[in-house]
């Protein structure tokens, strides 16, 4: 595994979204709870940018550093996990529905190198009740890394969005 001394920063990475996203204040919605995955955005382990596209989907970019590694130069598959868990739950807030994650089922179908900018897209499909379900991908050009489907509880004395 490569580390780097703490005085070294890793160079600028360019986690830009596309021309018709808008840039989404993860932090400023949920607060403290992304500190495990995006709490260090100039460090080692994961870097990522949210966005809204037109339709109001969240995405992001992601770059999952030296310090996510798992099978010699690539992504632990825990690293991606922690993201879909992240990124997946997020969007379901970023809806308007406050919740927490019951079920994460993440289908692992390439190996992630390191020190990759790859793109998570995710959407709400449904919403019954307090369960509200979210897909997500996580994909670079034609190559899929992972897919993920949450299934997440809408918290107790919240006002929640109707779909």
């Amino acid at each position: 595994m490569m580390t780097t001394q703490p005085d070294e920063q890793q160079p600028a990475i360019d986690l830009s979204g596309e021309a018709d996203w808008t840039a989404f204040d993860a932090p400023a919605l949920v607060g403290e709870s992304l500190r495990f995955v995006s709490g260090n955005p100039e460090g080692d382990r994961f870097r990522i940018s949210y966005f809204r596209d037109p339709a109001q989907h969240l995405h992001a970019r992601i770059w999952f550093g030296p310090e996510t590694g798992g099978p010699p130069g690539h992504a632990h598959g825990g690293a991606i996990a922690a993201v879909m868990d992240e990124a997946l739950g997020l969007a379901a807030w970023a809806a308007g529905y406050p919740i927490v994650v019951g079920n994460l089922n993440v289908s692992f179908r390439n190996l992630l190198p390191l020190e990759k900018v790859v793109t998570l897209e995710s959407e709400v499909v449904s919403a019954e009740g307090r369960k509200i379900m979210v897909h997500g991908r996580l994909f670079c050009d034609d190559t899929l890394f992972a897919e993920g489907q949450c299934l997440c509880i809408t918290l107790p004395d919240h006002n929640q969005k109707q779909m």
